[in-house]
């Protein structure tokens, strides 16, 4: 709503534009610009468990300790307190995959290791078939 200031003889025309109708315009414009944008969809793929079926046995009580393999701030590999190789760490990965059953794996990165370390231990026990893996935040 305008005020209208100074002067102005009977008559006269107004030289002030009324900027309501064009307000309503630009909201209408405004919804349906809304309405017809596609809904954003942002997908993680988890692969999540399965339930077991009803007719399978429970799983065995005889279930292998979890291993832990610490990655330090420099790089370094330790499997549980003993400190190991890249290819020594394949070959251990290989060893315990093909156990009838399989252990977990704990992977602990320190907070300062090296992404590229980290990512390449976690290839190395995907690349050997071990099936349970989890990343243990580090210190």
């Amino acid at each position: 709503m305008a005020m209208a200031v100074g002067e102005r003889e009977e008559g006269e025309p107004l030289s002030e534009i009324n900027t309501t109708p064009l307000i309503d315009v630009m909201l209408v414009l405004l919804i349906m610009l809304i309405v017809t944008l596609p809904p954003q969809r942002h997908a993680v793929k988890l692969d999540t468990p399965l339930p077991p079926p009803p007719n399978q046995p429970p799983p065995p009580d005889d279930m292998p300790e979890p291993i832990r393999i610490i990655i330090n701030y420099n790089g370094v590999i330790n499997w549980g307190a003993e400190e190991v190789g890249r290819a020594e760490l394949d070959s251990r990965l290989k060893v315990e995959a093909a156990r009838s059953v399989q252990p977990e794996i704990h992977i602990e990165p320190d907070r300062e290791a090296q992404y590229g370390v980290v990512a390449h231990v976690m290839a190395a026990v995907q690349r050997n078939g071990l099936k349970k893996m989890g990343v243990i935040g580090g210190n």
